[in-house]
C-alpha cells in the first residue's frame, strides 16, 4: 500500500471512531404558545422527567403560536419531550404552593394533565433516521 493509501485508510478510521455508530434526528413542533411572552423551552428526556433526566434542551422566543425545535445526533432509544413557556423569563416553570404549573406546559405522548406526569406515558421509541412529533402547551390553571 502506498503512503497516500495508508493515510486515507488512517483518516477514514479516525473519522469512523469520532462519529457515533448511529444517530437520529428529533423534530419537535410546539404549538399552543402564547406569542410575545418570554421563551419556549424544550427538553429531550431519557429515563425520567426530572431535571437531571432532561439534560438536552433548547429554547426560542415565544414570538409565534408555533415553533419548531430540532435535536440532531441523538442515539436511538426511548425518550420523552417536556416543554413549557417561561412567560416571565425567570428560567423555570412557575408553580403554585401545591405544585401545579402556572405557565403553559406540555409533554410528548398521552400524558394526562390531571395527574403528575409519567415518563412511560410521554415516552416514544427513537430509531434512525428519526422522528417528528408535536407537543401542545396548555395551562393547568386559568391565567392570573
Amino acid at each position: 500500500m502506498s503512503a497516500l493509501g495508508a493515510r486515507i485508510v488512517l483518516i477514514a478510521a479516525l473519522c469512523a471512531v469520532a462519529l457515533p455508530a448511529s444517530a437520529a434526528t428529533v423534530q419537535v413542533e410546539v404549538d399552543g404558545i402564547e406569542p410575545g411572552a418570554g421563551r419556549v423551552r424544550v427538553a429531550l428526556c431519557q429515563g425520567g422527567l426530572s431535571e437531571a433526566s432532561c439534560a438536552r434542551g433548547d429554547d426560542a422566543p415565544a414570538s409565534a403560536a408555533r415553533a419548531l425545535f430540532t435535536f440532531q445526533g441523538v442515539a436511538p432509544g426511548t425518550y420523552a419531550v417536556a416543554a413549557y413557556q417561561d412567560s416571565n423569563g425567570d428560567g423555570r416553570l412557575d408553580r403554585t404552593g401545591l405544585g401545579l404549573p402556572l405557565e403553559p406546559y406540555g409533554f410528548s405522548g398521552a400524558v394526562s394533565r390531571r395527574a403528575r406526569p409519567d415518563f412511560a406515558e410521554a415516552a416514544f421509541a427513537l430509531r434512525e433516521p428519526g422522528t417528528a412529533l408535536r407537543v401542545r402547551l396548555a395551562r393547568a390553571l386559568p391565567r392570573r
